[in-house]
């Protein structure tokens, strides 16, 4: 079973719950990403999950 497509267009409307900046979308990981805060928010069933406890923390490398 594949995970169900996420609206790319939601990720337009959508901004990190910190910093309130941008987020990228990572495909690959099912994720977006907030390099401000250095934070990834999973995706999940194609829901965005926005909570910052359920977030994951990443690297500038990453």
């Amino acid at each position: 079973m594949t995970e169900p497509a996420f609206d790319r267009a939601m990720i337009e409307a959508l901004v990190c719950p910190v910093t309130h900046t941008t987020l990228s979308y990572d495909a690959a990981r099912q994720e977006l990403v907030s390099r401000a805060a250095g934070l990834a928010f999973p995706i999940r069933s194609g829901i965005p999950i926005m909570l910052i406890d359920e977030a994951r923390q990443i690297r500038a490398d990453d």
